[in-house]
């Protein structure tokens, strides 16, 4: 299956191997493994803070790597069935940015949903690319937008023949998959490359019965997030490219962003979790599938919840659904998501990863037990006893269309104002509002803001969603461009 030994871990070798030597250091961090800063070692532990090295010569260099890193990065790429693969230190933020300065510069055109996160916006601030957004339709039922129809992005190709790439969610944060495969080839018989955003999708090249991923769909390049379900450290991502893909100049593009001071802690975590994964991999996620199904079926029977899966696949905009996401709809119970989200959190000890106006998710992945998922069974049964109410007055909806105004990076840097957000209405935004997680703007930068949207935020913060990306920190102003 895999061309490489993928029991190698070349990075973590040479890592205990320097650890071993019980090197005297003259060189930074500063801490000097741990004996400059006690407390720190005692919160850590002292292996963690020996681990804490920087770049010397047995141990590669992350922004020209030439040995182990690069042994490394060769067999990730192996792994996940790519031409070539990049250790990210800075998040999966940083690699969807690196697609998109690849791919677009100033004023070049991409087709991309608008359910898409922050960090995708963000690029287009800083390289100055105009977003040409396929609106995803709406599951009215849960509140949820779902993937682009592959009708809307064939008339949007058409409509923007010079359009440079075309971005996809696969999966989005609920699970929801578009057909990556004909999207693929409708963007590549018109010369444009395909970017995927695969942050919540790293198991998908590990699992039997699992949506396809970006790089077995033949896409460009994908964004995956090893921490999320994948199971490294925080803060430790992959970039993958395929075959049509300069991966010289790649290097060159995340190398303006990425930290010259590379955590050897995120690349050893990113080497071992590669292994993990490519020794065990389907059987691991084979059973976080199983354990998702057993989860939503008892949720199901509590009643008012609805926990969905592939039950909702329509062919298009549901082409696939991504069964480890455990994402379930409170509408009916009468409360909201995040009120769910926060009942479980501040009363029953459980964390959750996020709730919206209609929707709680429980991220489930290679440490979940099925004794966990039924505590939070549990908890949920009790919170219907205790908490339901009359589903009236509820907003039923996520997604609202956008009327982009002025492109990103002219909006953002451009002249503004801070005003009142209940007298910002047909206001041009300059900046971000979003709940986060998961982090997709309800508004930004270059668009028109109706009072729909003061709505929908207005009640965000009543429910208690967690909005970020405005100056002000308590969302009550906004910036807007001077008329």
């Amino acid at each position: 299956m895999y061309r490489l030994d993928q029991n190698q871990i070349p990075i973590v070798t040479a890592l205990q191997a320097v650890h071993d030597q019980r090197l005297v250091p003259f060189d930074v961090p500063g801490h000097k493994h741990g004996k400059g800063n006690r407390a720190l070692t005692e919160l850590l532990g002292e292996r963690c803070l020996r681990l804490d090295v920087n770049s010397m010569k047995p141990l590669d260099n992350l922004c020209h790597p030439v040995s182990v890193i690069r042994d490394a990065e060769a067999l990730a790429a192996d792994a996940f069935g790519a031409a070539t693969a990049f250790f990210m230190v800075n998040g999966t933020t940083s690699a969807v940015q690196a697609m998109i300065l690849t791919a677009c510069k100033k004023n070049d055109e991409i087709i991309l949903p608008r359910n898409v996160h922050r960090s995708v916006i963000n690029a287009l601030v800083l390289n100055g690319a105009i977003p040409i957004y396929v609106n995803p339709q709406i599951d009215s039922r849960l509140g949820i937008s779902l993937g682009m129809s592959v009708a809307d992005v064939e008339r949007t190709i058409e409509s923007h023949p010079n359009a440079k790439a075309v971005l996809i969610n696969n999966p989005t944060y609920y699970g929801v998959c578009s057909n990556l495969p004909a999207i693929v080839q409708l963007a590549h018989r018109r010369g444009m490359q395909v970017l995927v955003d695969e942050a919540h999708g790293t198991h998908l090249s590990f699992g039997d019965n699992l949506p396809i991923s970006a790089m077995a769909a033949d896409a460009d390049m994908a964004a995956v997030s090893m921490h999320k379900s994948g199971g490294s450290l925080t803060q430790s991502s992959l970039l993958l490219c395929g075959p049509r893909i300069n991966a010289s100049y790649v290097r060159q593009i995340i190398n303006l962003t990425q930290t010259t001071s590379g955590s050897y802690l995120l690349m050893a975590s990113l080497d071992l979790s590669r292994k993990v994964l490519a020794k065990n991999g389907r059987e691991i996620f084979e059973k976080v599938v199983n354990m998702a199904e057993y989860a939503r079926s008892e949720i199901n029977e509590i009643g008012d919840y609805y926990a969905y899966g592939r039950e909702r696949l329509n062919g298009d905009t549901i082409f696939d659904f991504d069964s480890t996401k455990l994402a379930v709809n409170t509408l009916k119970l009468g409360l909201a998501g995040i009120e769910v989200y926060n009942l479980l959190r501040d009363e029953y000890d459980i964390q959750i990863e996020f709730g919206d106006l209609g929707n709680f998710l429980a991220y489930l992945s290679m440490g979940d037990r099925i004794q966990d998922l039924e505590r939070l069974v549990s908890a949920l049964s009790e919170i219907r006893r205790r908490y339901k109410r009359a589903e009236a007055d509820l907003l039923s909806y996520e997604y609202i269309s956008p009327n982009v105004v002025r492109s990103p990076q002219e909006a953002f840097y451009a002249n503004k104002i801070q005003v009142p957000l209940e007298d910002s209405a047909d206001r041009v935004c300059s900046e971000f509002v979003m709940s986060y997680p998961p982090g997709i703007p309800i508004l930004a930068p270059g668009e028109q803001i109706t009072d729909e949207i003061i709505r929908y935020i207005l009640y965000s913060k009543e429910k208690g969603c967690s909005l970020t990306g405005t100056e002000d920190i308590d969302v009550n102003k906004v910036n807007v461009l001077v008329e």
